[in-house]
């Protein structure tokens, strides 16, 4: 079943993962839907292996790379039904992002979970547990306001130097 060379999702040949995993390095990798930077090749986030053969050549990428020597992987933006079967037939440990409960555990970008992300940019398969992006940003504009308003910072938030000290310093300095 292994196609050696064949470049798959996550950009890594067999032969890659197999060099890694013969010389210790520990390769986690991913399939499915390609994730951050590499969706642009795709067009964006899609769910993935919506047809028996689209959804045969992601069990067939995963088992490849289990072959060949990867410790687990994510399978990202399957449908729960596929994310399961193949959770199933593989030995190593699969996380979902967004594929059920099936796997042996889920994961979330943290920006996502941390409501990072504008709400109306997010992808179908994130969920936010918190508001952190308006947090933030609130709190960039209070420190922004504060500094250009001479509020901040105060002698409270420093150090003053022991006078001495100070003027030989900057004589020292003018030397």
């Amino acid at each position: 079943m292994k196609n050696k060379g064949q470049k798959i999702t996550m950009g890594a040949t067999n032969e890659l993962v197999q060099y890694l995993a013969d010389n210790h390095v520990a390769v986690f990798g991913h399939v499915g839907c390609l994730s951050g930077w590499q969706t642009t090749r795709i067009g964006g986030y899609k769910h993935v292996g919506k047809t028996a053969e689209d959804a045969m050549k992601i069990y067939r990428q995963a088992y490849e790379y289990q072959e060949s020597g990867m410790v687990g992987m994510t399978i990202e933006m399957t449908s729960r039904e596929v994310t399961e079967a193949i959770a199933k037939k593989l030995t190593i440990p699969v996380i979902e992002i967004a594929g059920g409960s099936a796997a042996d555990g889920s994961e979330m970008v943290i920006l996502d979970l941390l409501g990072m992300v504008p709400q109306d940019s997010m992808s179908k398969h994130s969920k936010a547990y918190a508001d952190m992006m308006n947090t933030c940003m609130g709190a960039f504009k209070a420190f922004g306001d504060e500094v250009r308003g001479g509020q901040y910072p105060q002698d409270e938030h420093g150090w003053g130097m022991d006078p001495k000290e100070l003027d030989k310093f900057l004589n020292e300095i003018e030397k």
